[in-house]
């Protein structure tokens, strides 16, 4: 293992997670607004993120696939390549006040980024099992300095200027050449970090197989019979809990924000205040997984998640809704990297993209309908409903989880021998 530059390749995967998370950011800040100056129709809330959500499920499950048998750098690499074309895509649609290029815009932004964040399972596909959530956050911890892309290249472009989406083409350009530098980031790695898995799993089981592909695909089980396994079930429901919970929040808060009385600007300034939850202690959060378990982490985050979520009920200022949303993210953080990590744990290498690609699609496509009914909850209820809804819906996984704890459900450890 010493011959592979892991620490090298992880400083490039997490990069390529900045990029991401900088074309993210704009289409969280953005992507309601821009629908509904371009149809005019205010109903169709939140359409726009759930167009790109969904759109990321439908790719993430395929891509996961695709990664087990062609490896993670070329899928990457074709995850980079759907955002630039995304970003392009709907700005051309913004000038031309076209719906149905935006939309396409939108779906191909969702394929990027459901896509690229299966970056998590290269990163865990380099590191052993018990070291395998600080791997993990080591590559998260590059979408922070994300957070620094939506005040220092989106706000300045919004600056003195009518919303309207003759000034939204120029943001979404500067998008999509943030993902040419993701592209060139991904082509960069190497090896592929399937090989480097593989190499890893043949040494802890003291197997002789050198070839990365073969006896690993045929030992692989089916999808079913991995969801089976001890610990897989409670890590797809925490996963799929906290990520659907997050990205629902998240994206229907430049509204809320907009419709406080604040102006667009002041959504960068919300969103990235809810990356920095998300990311900055993300590192701390790695080695206090690997330390404590899987589960415990699984639990504490979803409730930290629903302390957060009830504050919208009442927080009405840029200050108090950015605390909100970075609790939000520091709980996501918590439990979304315990349970990828325990995910990653019950799969062998030629298991793990399809079992995380399962998981996001799962994840994406609850959170598309999230935020959906968020969109109509806020609307005709009021932001309490949507609060009480985001509470519960984070809540109630957590007692699940506890109440299998308490059952006797153990705490699994990671899965070394198959």
């Amino acid at each position: 293992m010493s011959d592979f530059p892991i620490k090298r390749n992880t400083i490039l995967l997490a990069a390529t997670l900045t990029s991401l998370s900088g074309m993210v950011q704009l289409a969280v800040a953005v992507a309601t607004i821009t629908l509904v100056l371009v149809t005019g129709i205010e109903g169709i809330l939140g359409l726009g993120p759930a167009i790109f959500l969904t759109a990321g499920a439908l790719a993430a499950f395929p891509a996961g696939r695709l990664m087990d048998r062609f490896g993670r750098i070329p899928i990457l690499a074709g995850g980079c390549l759907a955002g630039m074309a995304g970003c392009l895509t709907t700005a051309l649609g913004c000038e031309l006040e076209s719906a149905s290029a935006v939309v396409t815009g939108f779906v191909l932004v969702g394929v990027a980024q459901g896509t690229i964040l299966l970056a998590r399972a290269a990163a865990a596909d380099m590191y052993p099992p018990e070291r395998r959530a600080r791997g993990i956050s080591y590559v998260l911890f590059g979408a922070l300095f994300g957070a620094a892309l939506g005040p220092l290249v989106f706000r300045p472009l919004f600056a003195g200027k009518e919303l309207d989406t003759e000034a939204l083409v120029v943001p979404w350009l500067a998008a999509g050449g943030i993902m040419v530098v993701g592209l060139v980031l991904v082509l960069l790695i190497r090896p592929d970090p399937k090989t480097i898995a593989q190499q890893l799993h043949n040494e802890t089981i003291g197997d002789t197989i050198g070839d990365a592909g073969g006896a690993a695909d045929v030992a692989s089980a089916p999808l079913r019979e991995i969801i089976g396994r001890p610990g897989v079930l409670t890590a797809l429901v925490a996963a799929v809990a906290s990520f659907a919970g997050m990205v629902s929040v998240m994206n229907l808060t430049g509204y809320l924000v907009i419709d406080h009385g604040h102006h667009q600007a002041d959504v960068f300034t919300v969103i990235s205040l809810h990356i920095v939850g998300m990311y900055a202690l993300v590192l701390v959060i790695g080695r206090l997984v690997d330390t404590v378990g899987r589960r415990p982490g699984q639990v504490a985050g979803l409730l930290l998640m629903a302390l957060s979520t009830l504050g919208l009920a009442w927080f009405q200022s840029v200050f108090w809704i950015s605390v909100s949303l970075f609790l939000l993210g520091l709980g996501w953080n918590v439990s979304y990297v315990a349970a990828v990590t325990e995910l990653a744990d019950r799969a062998l290498p030629a298991e793990r993209g399809r079992l995380i690609g399962f998981t996001d699609l799962c994840s994406s496509f609850t959170g598309a309908v999230l935020v959906l009914l968020g969109g109509v909850a806020y609307s005709e209820l009021g932001v309490e409903a949507l609060a009480f809804a985001a509470t519960a819906f984070v809540a109630l996984p957590a007692a699940w989880i506890l109440v299998r704890s308490a059952a006797g459900a153990p705490d699994v450890r990671p899965l070394s021998v198959k």
